[in-house]
């Protein structure tokens, strides 16, 4: 017959569920207050991220009117040296 492997000389531990219940218990709240902090900070920097965002958007409309009142504004000095030129008789 073939030797078994491995120690013979195992303590022999008593199961004490109740204790073992009670501490996986208190992770578990532990787990859940982390959870919802960590959801109400994902929260702010979703609020964050639109503000932002908003923010972003109404810059490059004002970059875009702006652009657009300097093309205009350069398109005009052009339009009166044309008329200015003057015209051979």
């Amino acid at each position: 017959m073939p030797r078994t492997k491995g120690s013979k000389n195992k303590p022999k531990v008593a199961n004490d569920y109740a204790s073992q219940i009670a501490e996986k218990q208190e992770a578990i709240a532990s787990l859940n207050t982390e959870i919802t902090s960590i959801q109400k900070a994902i929260e702010e920097q979703k609020n964050t991220l639109k503000e932002k965002k908003s923010a972003l958007k109404k810059a490059e409309k004002e970059v875009e009117s702006l652009e657009a009142k300097k093309a205009k504004a350069d398109a005009r000095p052009l339009k009166k040296q044309r008329r200015l030129k003057p015209r051979p008789c």
